[in-house]
């Protein structure tokens, strides 16, 4: 019970930097309709100020400054990891900003595996790795382009 009272003392100070509770990183496709939609609203009737951009273009390459800041707003990062959530460059590109906030502001990163393996994520495997595989077909006479995935893969 003391360290949830350290955790509580220690997070009070720093609620008036944090604009959210959450930021929600999905891939809509997968997920949106229905495990997302009720994380979302499970999160909002217990109080949680959750940011979730469901007006997100899934193809879209960059990030608008809005949703930038969003993730750099929130306190927590709430990653659903699904099958599919690797083919969007968008949710790639949330990643790394999530994990640069991790490691610069301290944000808590939570991981949620909604019907992928944690192993296929952490070792890049099955899905994920089809997925790389694209996105380097995609990008292999691009410098910057290669650049980023393995941007994408460290995060």
């Amino acid at each position: 019970m003391a360290s949830y009272s350290s955790f509580s003392a220690a997070t009070s100070s720093q609620l008036s930097r944090w604009k959210y509770d959450v930021f929600l990183s999905f891939r809509g496709e997968d997920s949106s309709r229905n495990f997302t939609s009720h994380l979302y609203e499970g999160l909002r009737n217990w109080g949680i100020f959750t940011f979730q951009d469901d007006k997100r273009l899934e193809d879209g390459d960059s990030i608008p400054k809005q949703l930038l800041k969003a993730i750099k707003d929130s306190q927590v990062a709430l990653v659903v990891f699904s099958k599919n959530y690797a083919t969007s460059r968008w949710c790639l590109n949330e990643l790394v900003k999530i994990t640069e906030c991790n490691k610069k502001n301290g944000q808590l990163v939570i991981p949620v595996f909604y019907d992928v393996d944690p192993s296929h994520v952490r070792y890049q495997r099955e899905s994920l790795a089809e997925a790389f595989d694209k996105h380097e077909s995609r990008y292999k006479d691009d410098i910057e382009g290669m650049h980023k995935i393995k941007g994408w893969r460290i995060a």
